[in-house]
């Protein structure tokens, strides 16, 4: 019980110390910073537009911005550049009096069931090693290395001849 009366007794001291200070210093010092906040300009956004929005583009030659030319409805046409990987995989065609080249693709070769034995071999040497149920871990692990070694054989192990 006496604590109690204590700890209210307590609370009620400081609660009235903090509320009888004489806050005309306060006061005067919050009116000075709503006065110099009043008179503050409020932001500006810049009025510049650069030259790429202006339409201009930066010519290296001169040194310079010149506009661009714009032609009315205009779609710009994508640049196809076609170029071939060997000299041996062009094969002329003719067919009357023009002739055409057609370009084939380069033969590639891939690793694609090589890796996934590989990657089933040591997939089911670390799942059987680390698995408490060595049969379960092995299939599982020669699962997932098979798939991820085929993955791997099929898409990065690629020899171009």
């Amino acid at each position: 019980m006496k604590n109690i009366r204590m700890l209210l007794l307590v609370s009620t001291a400081v609660f009235a110390a903090a509320c009888g200070r004489d806050s005309s210093t306060n006061d005067d010092a919050l009116s000075k910073d709503l006065a110099l906040a009043s008179q503050a300009q409020p932001y500006m956004p810049q009025q510049i537009t650069s030259p790429t929005e202006m339409g201009y583009a930066y010519n290296p030659y001169t040194g310079q911005f010149q506009p661009v030319p714009q032609a009315p409805f205009q779609v710009p046409q994508p640049v196809v550049q076609r170029v071939a990987t060997r000299p041996a995989a062009v094969r002329r065609t003719s067919s009357g009096s023009s002739s055409r080249v057609v370009y084939e693709p380069a033969p590639v070769r891939r690793n694609t069931k090589r890796d996934a034995v590989i990657g089933a071999a040591a997939g089911a040497v670390i799942g059987a090693t680390v698995s408490r149920d060595k049969m379960k871990g092995g299939i599982i692990g020669a699962v997932a290395g098979g798939v991820l070694g085929g993955i791997i054989g099929h898409t990065v192990d690629v020899q171009r001849p």
